[in-house]
């Protein structure tokens, strides 16, 4: 199948459109299909899609903005593929959206969805680019121009994604991963012991397994268990690495269980290994464990950022990643991606995100990082006028202007732990804010640049321009309760990091629209911050 753009953007004399009476045609320029067609269709950028397809000479690929398009509409009305094809071919409103009132035949199959996404779905697994990400994030680019949001002040939170899993105990988890390898090797026709192994085929036998059984048999039937997993991981032997099963069946044996004195135990906290990252459901094993606010998680992690302006609010761009990856580190990976700015960029985050390395690689790209608030132990305000070397491996005056006897610094933790006359130190005016310690000598102080900058932040935060800033990052904390609640974000159809993403990015770019109509028909509201003039 080889590329071509769509040439179809504008309405033809043979449209169907023109068949409408004016009252249907008022109707139509009044519904979402209108600033669907104008606004959202026209900027997906087709190009960067083209090597998907063959270069040669073969049957055309279904126009990518039409197929973009409906995943977007697919997300805005929560249908399903079926469903998107099915109205593309009867409702007027859908074809004038994607541009297809000239088709004679509507350019959509029960396939074309499905295709598309394995395509992009190959494509970054070979070459580790993310078209459609790139593709939702250009176009929310997009949106955010056409509503006059230049920017310049954005926000972030992250939010947790539950994967599409059911929560697994160990027994089950092993039950589970030797049931689905024993009925591959059903399927496959290899030979296997059938009076051992046949009653995993059963569907009852999971419940006579793990539910049906008395207390005092549980530590029977796990031994049972592990002692069929040594008998078909012999018998597989390894000769089946590219089969999924097999992999999840290894992967959960050598995470779940340990030979000792050359017999296999379920493993424990003591013999180590029992982190976030083992497999919790063979559905979804790209999904991890985290445990935060007292809750359990299963899943996946989004992070958002959202460019806010005067006239409302666009989410301009998102991560989604495994949920042991913390925002600290998606954050810093964010800033890595960008290019150093022209115009200053303000950035307000919560704590979670603040850490010395990102504050200086922000200044590195010209944004200014405004936590809202930072973790760890409170600091004194007067620790901020401690000055330091360029390098910040050396104290040149404490806050009194007193130059230091002496100063070392411990490479290993970043502190400086310096020596001041002890005379100086007990008569300062400061001595109860910079607590030193006094000895018979010298006063002794251990000082770092995180220390600096965390006393930094608590003196900024008495101002009124760091009260406006809070209160403006607190807008982004509905943006996970829009994608729980109107996007189902937590009951994605799909397993799988690369998948969820996908369909993740179709929801953005839905999220992303609804706020261009409300613009578009001035139905948008926006709580006024001086800090947004």
């Amino acid at each position: 199948m080889s590329f071509r753009q769509n040439q179809s953007q504008q309405v033809t004399f043979s449209d169907d459109w023109w068949g409408l009476t004016d009252r249907e045609k008022r109707a139509l320029e009044k519904s979402w299909a209108k600033t669907f067609a104008d606004d959202i269709f026209p900027n997906i950028n087709e190009e960067p899609f083209n090597v998907l397809y063959s270069d040669k000479a073969s049957r055309p690929n279904t126009p990518v903005n039409i197929i973009v398009g409906a995943l977007i509409i697919k997300e805005l009305f929560g249908i399903s593929d079926d469903e998107v094809v099915e109205n593309l071919m009867l409702d007027s409103r859908y074809q004038y959206a994607l541009h297809t009132t000239s088709f004679e035949e509507q350019p959509l199959s029960d396939k074309s969805l499905s295709r598309f996404r394995i395509r992009c779905y190959d494509y970054e697994t070979l070459h580790g680019v993310d078209l459609y990400h790139d593709c939702i994030k250009d176009l929310s680019q997009s949106i955010a121009k056409m509503m006059k949001i230049d920017g310049r002040i954005r926000r972030m939170d992250s939010t947790m994604i539950e994967a599409n899993i059911r929560k697994l105990s160990r027994m089950e988890l092993i039950y589970t991963c030797i049931a689905n390898l024993v009925k591959y090797l059903k399927k496959a026709g290899i030979e296997f012991d059938h009076d051992r192994f046949d009653h995993y085929l059963d569907p009852d036998d999971y419940n006579r397994v793990i539910y049906h059984s008395r207390n005092d048999e549980v530590d029977d039937r796990m031994t049972t268990l592990l002692s069929d997993a040594d008998t078909l991981a012999d018998l597989c032997c390894g000769g089946y690495d590219d089969v999924e099963v097999y992999r999840s069946f290894s992967r959960c044996i050598s995470e779940q269980t340990i030979v000792e004195d050359s017999k296999r135990r379920l493993r424990t906290k003591e013999d180590g290994g029992m982190d976030s990252s083992l497999m919790q459901n063979p559905s979804d094993p790209d999904a991890t464990f985290r445990r935060k606010a007292g809750k359990e998680y299963r899943g996946y992690i989004a992070n958002i950022e959202e460019s806010v302006g005067s006239t409302g609010s666009v989410v301009t761009d998102y991560q989604f990643e495994k949920n042991n990856v913390s925002d600290d580190e998606m954050l810093k990976a964010h800033f890595e991606s960008l290019e150093p700015g022209l115009e200053k960029i303000l950035m307000t985050v919560d704590g979670a995100y603040a850490s010395i390395e990102n504050m200086e690689l922000a200044a590195e790209k010209n944004i200014e990082l405004v936590p809202t608030d930072l973790k760890g132990k409170e600091t004194d305000p007067i620790m901020a006028d401690f000055k330091f070397n360029e390098d910040f491996t050396k104290v040149i005056e404490c806050p009194a202007g007193h130059a230091p006897k002496s100063c070392s610094y411990d490479k290993n933790n970043g502190q400086c732990h310096v020596s001041f006359d002890r005379n100086l130190c007990a008569n300062c005016p400061l001595q109860d804010q910079c607590k030193p310690k006094i000895f018979k000598r010298v006063a002794k102080k251990s000082v770092s640049r995180k220390s600096v900058a965390r006393a930094q932040y608590i003196r900024a935060k008495d101002t009124d321009r760091f009260k406006q800033i809070a209160r403006l990052r607190n807008g982004v904390e509905t943006i996970p309760s829009l994608l729980k609640n109107q996007y189902d974000v937590n009951r994605m159809p799909v397993h799988g990091l690369q998948r969820s993403k996908f369909f993740f990015g179709s929801k953005i770019g839905a999220l992303n629209f609804r706020k261009l109509f409300r613009f578009r028909n001035d139905s948008g509201h926006y709580a006024l911050n001086p800090i947004l003039g």
